[in-house]
């Protein structure tokens, strides 16, 4: 079980905290485009919010790979 907190597995690491992360950070990135696109135009249909949520479904993927990877290489890397 020990050999699973070592470098060898920094890549597991990294998806795992990139998943646990992916959803609330969706979530945030959602909202503060709904909130962005409805204080500079009119109200939002579903339709945009649909599109504005797969956008904010990519951006946060990227955005918790990339974290994840720098963390976890960070974290192993040892004093």
């Amino acid at each position: 079980m020990a050999e699973l907190f070592t470098a060898k597995y920094v890549l597991l690491w990294v998806l795992a905290l990139s998943a646990s992360l992916f959803l609330p950070v969706r979530q945030l990135i959602w909202v503060l485009y709904v909130r962005r696109a409805e204080r500079d135009g009119s109200e939002t249909s579903d339709e945009e919010r649909l599109a504005l949520r797969k956008r904010a479904g990519m951006t946060a993927a990227l955005l918790c790979f990339v974290f994840s990877y720098f963390y976890m290489n960070h974290l192993f890397r040892g004093p």
